[in-house]
């Protein structure tokens, strides 16, 4: 069985985070792993607090899982301190893992911001450069490329200069304030659309978690990037069109749609 490890916060509410990842991962049959970097007291309707785990502690997370099992794919999620991605940075550099998923959690869909202006540039000096591929929203794609984005277009331009400044490929999430969802990647060499189908469903906690974990797992089966893109593209899909109805907020997706 192919393996994969998570590094990313866990949602107590079960719809994104560490939970959504391993779920994602079983749902691929791939065999998940998780280093969590902070606790969170969630539901559907908001977050009521948030615990970090201490630099050491994630430090002996992720040797005990490299010394071990070692994963063939790394998804990393939410870090909210700059400490925290400099232990995940030396922990990469010292066991090395050629397909690394990013899903850069900075700022909300609502455009809240998530992280301090610190924790992302940490994020910028030590993290991206050992990126596989990076899969901004377009509130982050625009602070990440320093452009505005309004458009199609803009999207080419804010993905190519990601990619010249963090030397990986990028994916840009379009989602409904471009597009219907349809994802921009940009390889360092080409451009190529993914698609996404218009579901009417509005419980899409989660989908950012879900798609970087789905392409990391595919990256660890051995898919190339453009197919990994492709299947996260129709897993997402697959778990939307269940229309789960969960919660009194934005509930989460059926990730297990799949294992029916």
């Amino acid at each position: 069985m192919h393996s994969a490890l998570t590094i990313a916060g866990s949602d107590s509410s079960g719809g994104a985070g560490i939970q959504a990842d391993l779920k994602t991962m079983l749902a691929h049959h791939v065999y998940g792993m998780s280093a969590i970097t902070a606790l969170t007291a969630q539901n559907t309707a908001g977050v009521a607090g948030i615990l970090d785990v201490t630099p050491d502690f994630l430090a002996l997370q992720l040797d005990s899982i490299f010394q071990d099992i070692y994963p063939e794919a790394v998804k990393i999620g939410m870090v909210s301190k700059g400490s925290l991605i400099k232990v995940i940075a030396d922990k990469l550099h010292q066991y090395p893992v050629y397909n690394i998923v990013i899903d850069p959690v900075m700022v909300a869909t609502s455009g809240a911001k998530l992280l301090n202006d610190d924790a992302i540039n940490v994020l910028k000096d030590y993290l991206f450069s050992l990126a596989t591929v990076l899969t901004p929203n377009i509130p982050e794609a625009m602070i990440l490329s320093d452009i505005e984005i309004k458009n199609e277009e803009d999207m080419k331009k804010a993905a190519q200069i990601m990619s010249e400044k963090y030397q990986c490929a990028i994916l840009v999430k379009g989602g409904h304030q471009i597009n219907d969802a349809n994802d921009l990647l940009y390889d360092g060499h080409h451009f190529t659309w993914f698609k996404g189908k218009k579901i009417d469903n509005q419980n899409t906690h989660g989908t950012g978690c879900t798609l970087s974990s789905a392409i990391a797992s595919n990256l660890a089966k051995g898919d190339n990037l453009h197919d990994a893109i492709k299947k996260a593209k129709d897993y997402i899909s697959g778990c939307l069109q269940e229309n789960l109805d969960l919660g009194s907020g934005q509930g989460p997706m059926d990730h297990g749609y799949k294992l029916k």
